[in-house]
This record gives C-alpha cells, structure tokens and sequence, in this order.
C-alpha cells in the first residue's frame, strides 16, 4: 500500500505550490476505512462537473452527502500576502470579483444544481456548505468581493434548504472560522490561530451531522464548527 501511495504522489499533477494531490486524499480516505475515488474536477468548468456527478451516478447511484467547499485565489495576490484578498476594491477593477466568484458561488451553485437530483432520490441527503462568516463589525477588513462571496454562500444554503426541504434533503452552512489547512499554515505567522480547526475537525462535525438521525431539524442554519460539535456532542480537539 505505502509504494501505491508513493506512486500516485510522484505521478499526479499538481495545480499550485502546496503539497498533497486528490489521489492521496483519497488514498488516506480508504486508509482510514472508506473507499475513497480521485476525480480530477475544476470546479470552474460546467462540463467537468456534469463529468463528475455523471460517474457519481454510474458508480454509487445515489449522493447522500454533498460537501460545497471551493473558494478561487488570485495566484499572484497569493503570493503577495495573507489570503491574496484585495482590502479595497479601489482601483481592484473586476479581478477579485472575477476569482471569488466563478471558482467560488457559482461553483458551489452549479455542482450543487447538478447533484440535486441524486439528492433527491437519496433518502435523508445532507448539503454542507461551507463559507465563512464574515463579521459585521470590522467587515471592510476581508475586502468587499470576499464579503461578498461568502454571504452569499450563505444564501445559497438557505435557499437550498426551503427548495429541497420537501424532498427530505438537509442544507446548512458550515462556518469554520480559519482551518490549518496547507493554504491557511503558510500564513499562519500573520494570522490569529488560536480558535482555528484541524481539517479533522471539519471532518469530523460533517460525519457526526451525516450519521445524526435529527439533522433535518438544523436545515436553513447557518452554524459554526464549535456549535455543530455541541450540538452533535463530539470532541474537536483534534
């Protein structure tokens, strides 16, 4: 197992400069006692994601969970400083609009759009959508199109949850504050970590709220990962 592992970390293709590729996602997903599949998808790409929810269907026939988490950068800004956010949109032009949303909200929409109806025919099926929130006091630090963006993530999960509700489908939104994540850690010495999450962590208020038979009750919330955890009373420490 450990020689396939480095097989698909030598061969995949990398998009960026941070480490890890999807097939050793999905290799540390099977690890752990999943079965996990390696689809190369961007998100940006309608075609691709059609792609994508097709081989869902052909395989599984059925999505009992859909995770929306796609957020797009401006590479050089990246580079530049924390997050590549634009503070201003003074003279931003439409740049940081055009990399928060299409690789963002749209994303999020159109995947969730063309997964609704494996949805549908799924039993109890959950929508996790995951934004941040973004304060009302201070909100000119995160910049307008990041603002922006991630209430409307919000939205869509509302949204979502009045139009699926019938079908017995669950829509909330998942607010984790800052993840150390590869992308967030590279930054870590500018940012406040204090009450940041693991990726375990997000993963494991996802599961909790998957397996929890009374999950319906929360659709239309938008929820932290610290309240999700009390609420489905798992530990995070992790």
């Amino acid at each position: 197992m450990e020689s396939l592992r480095n097989r698909w970390a030598s061969s995949a293709g990398r998009t960026g400069h941070l480490r890890g590729t999807i097939e050793e996602t999905a290799f540390a997903v099977t690890a752990a006692g999943g079965h996990g599949v390696a689809i190369k998808c961007d998100h940006r790409d309608d075609t691709a994601v059609t792609t994508a929810a097709t081989q869902i269907a052909a395989a599984e026939g059925r999505l009992d969970l859909l995770v929306n988490n796609v957020r797009g950068r401006l590479r050089a800004a990246q580079r530049r400083g924390v997050g590549g956010m634009e503070r201003s949109f003074v003279g931003a032009a439409g740049r940081t609009f055009d990399a928060m949303f299409p690789a963002g909200v749209r994303a999020h929409y159109v995947t969730l759009a063309l997964c609704a109806p494996l949805l549908i025919s799924t039993a109890g099926s959950l929508v996790v959508t995951v934004p941040f929130a973004v304060p009302e006091v201070g909100e000119n630090r995160f910049g307008a199109a990041y603002a922006m963006a991630k209430t409307a993530d919000d939205r869509l999960a509302l949204v979502a949850a009045a139009q699926l509700r019938e079908y017995g489908v669950t829509s909330v939104a998942l607010h984790p504050g800052l993840v150390r994540t590869e992308g967030v850690l590279q930054f870590a010495e500018h940012l406040d970590m204090t009450d940041s999450q693991s990726p375990e962590a997000m993963g494991k208020v996802v599961v909790a709220l998957a397996d929890d038979p009374g999950r319906s009750a929360l659709t239309r919330l938008a929820l932290s990962v610290v309240a999700l955890a009390a609420l489905c009373r798992i530990d995070t420490s992790a």
